[in-house]
């Protein structure tokens, strides 16, 4: 699925990963990941699985979100949907942010039209010892997902996820979605050491589910810090940063690309160059070659096209992914993509002409 690449690196196995790691020299997401010369400017999407999709909303009737992610045969089809739909250059294992608070026996639903709903929020010290630890054992579900899509896939690149620790964090503590994160900011900087305490535990547990993925065979990981943006680019270095460079650091001998990204974290792009990915994810707002400067040398680059424009028009999205194709040149490696997720009303052909553009335009 993915096209032929220059390069000759593959993903292996190392003391966390496995043995028999597929051998994908083709593939124009890893190599681009890697900062190498790809064949093409490789292309896949966040959020490409899911309800932009009439097969994928035909598929989830009357399945819940969470129960998606867990039914492995499931979350195969739903992350193998957009692949055969649009021949994208990756794919990315079905989940959510909240799926390993789940597994771990964390009380914790995703509500229609709310988002994640938590049925007792962490304040205090007392709740944070009282959180569950995530067993390697809990994952299983969305490691036999991972053996099923290894097995499907072929030549395309399968990424992990999970969520970084102060977005789990702000779920935790705000009880569900929050626009200013009030509660959360009120422990970070009232109570430091109870919200270091919560942040190391996120990161143990974060590590956790992403060790499991790379262990089942997943090819690259891709660490999500929805609402770091809402951060100032000190308190991210000085109450985030670190936790998000643990989870990070122990998937440094994975032999897997890491991605890190962020919503609204243009101020925070050097820190997040500093925190320990490969691949740092640029939302739409700072053009990439502006991103790979305050990112600094040694990054690939993933993004950045506003998932609205593609509401504009086959002339203006044209217009723009040529743009990012040629900002994204500045970087070592283009990972194209949006500068967020799919949104729901997405006109499935739109996506399609993207990746057929990507795939005609000049690597250098």
């Amino acid at each position: 699925m993915s096209a032929p690449t220059t390069s000759t690196a593959a993903g292996s196995g190392g003391p966390t990963g496995p043995a028999n790691r597929r051998a994908l020299p083709g593939s124009a997401f890893l190599a681009a990941a890697r900062g190498q010369t790809p064949a093409q400017v490789p292309v896949w999407f966040m959020r490409q699985a899911g309800r932009s999709l009439p097969e994928y909303r035909e598929l989830r009737q009357g399945t819940g979100m969470l129960e998606s992610c867990l039914t492995p045969d499931l979350a195969c089809e739903i992350t193998l949907q957009p692949v055969r739909r649009y021949g994208t250059d990756a794919a990315i294992l079905f989940s959510d942010i909240v799926v390993p608070l789940k597994v771990a026996g964390v009380g914790v639903d995703i509500v229609a039209g709310t988002g994640p709903v938590i049925d007792t929020p962490v304040r205090t010290d007392a709740d944070v010892a009282a959180l569950p630890r995530l067993e390697p054992e809990g994952v299983a579900p969305v490691a036999e997902a991972v053996g099923l899509l290894v097995r499907e896939l072929g030549d395309t690149p399968l990424i992990g996820f999970a969520g970084a620790p102060f977005t789990l964090a702000s779920y935790l503590v705000e009880g569900g979605p929050s626009r200013n994160h009030e509660r959360t900011k009120a422990l970070m900087h009232a109570e430091p050491a109870t919200w270091h305490t919560l942040l190391d535990h996120l990161a143990d547990l974060t590590l956790t589910f992403l060790r499991a993925q790379v262990d089942a065979g997943v090819d690259a990981v891709q660490l999500f810090d929805s609402w770091a943006g809402a951060l100032s680019e000190r308190d991210y270095r000085e109450l985030v940063m670190p936790h998000s460079a643990k989870v990070l650091a122990g998937l440094a001998d994975a032999g897997v690309p890491r991605v890190h990204f962020g919503v609204g974290t243009g101020e925070l792009l050097t820190a997040m160059g500093e925190a320990g990915a490969d691949v740092v994810g640029v939302d739409w707002r700072v053009p990439l070659d502006e991103a790979t400067r305050r990112i600094g040398p040694g990054h690939a680059v993933q993004g950045n096209l506003d998932p609205a424009v593609l509401f504009a028009g086959p002339d203006v999205v044209e217009r723009e992914v040529r743009r990012i194709v040629d900002e994204g040149r500045a970087a070592p490696g283009h990972i194209m993509n949006l500068g967020h997720g799919v949104l729901p009303e997405t006109d499935p052909d739109a996506l399609a002409r993207v990746v057929d553009l990507v795939h005609t335009l000049p690597v250098r």
